[in-house]
């Protein structure tokens, strides 16, 4: 598979607009999630770590999982940052095979690049262990202008009804949604937003 990160990965992290609405999600998460200092987490498209460094306080072990290795390369040079174990780990959600070996699942602005978001979260509730929590964050509905190139993006953003539909049908209860941050841009002002729910 491409790696479509390969020319973006180096200059990731200079991003301040995208600093800021990692920071934003991950701040939402603490305020919403008692992460166990035991626990086990993992980072679903984990790229260059923003979101794991900024959550990296609280768990014993945080996994970081991508297909970019260029993006995990980036992790990589910087993973004595960390507060916590991390353990990385280059494999699609596809391949990656683990099942109730986690207490969360954290991700940023990942899951419009998955095509089928029903089988996304069956496989997330089967990774999970018992009253685990899933904390998902990604783009409102859009026009489909928010990425200057739309290789490799499967959906438009989400409406929330939508998703929370398929969490519930593949057995996630206690379902939320919270607005978490506006990223504005030349062509538009795009929402992000979190969903929150528990196995």
């Amino acid at each position: 598979m491409e790696d479509i990160y390969k020319y973006k990965s180096k200059n990731w992290d200079l991003s301040s607009r995208r600093v800021q609405n990692t920071q934003a999600i991950a701040n939402i998460i603490l305020n919403n999630i008692d992460i166990g200092s035991n626990d086990k987490i993992l980072d679903l498209g984990a790229g260059t770590g923003l979101l794991s460094f900024f959550l990296s306080q609280k768990p014993k072990e945080i996994v970081a999982l991508d297909s970019s290795a260029s993006m995990l390369n980036e992790l990589q040079s910087k993973i004595d940052q960390f507060e916590c174990n991390i353990s990385v780990v280059k494999s699609s959600l596809e391949d990656y095979i683990c099942k109730n070996c986690f207490e969360g699942i954290i991700s940023s602005m990942t899951i419009h690049h998955i095509k089928d978001i029903s089988a996304l979260f069956s496989k997330l509730y089967a990774m999970l262990k018992e009253n685990g929590f899933i904390a998902i964050a990604d783009l409102d509905s859009e026009d489909g202008t928010f990425h200057d190139d739309n290789q490799g993006v499967h959906h438009f953003g989400f409406d929330f009804n939508m998703l929370k539909d398929i969490a519930e049908s593949a057995g996630f209860k206690n379902v939320k949604y919270k607005k978490v941050h506006t990223i504005q841009k030349s062509q538009g002002d795009f929402d992000v937003f979190v969903l929150f729910a528990q196995k």
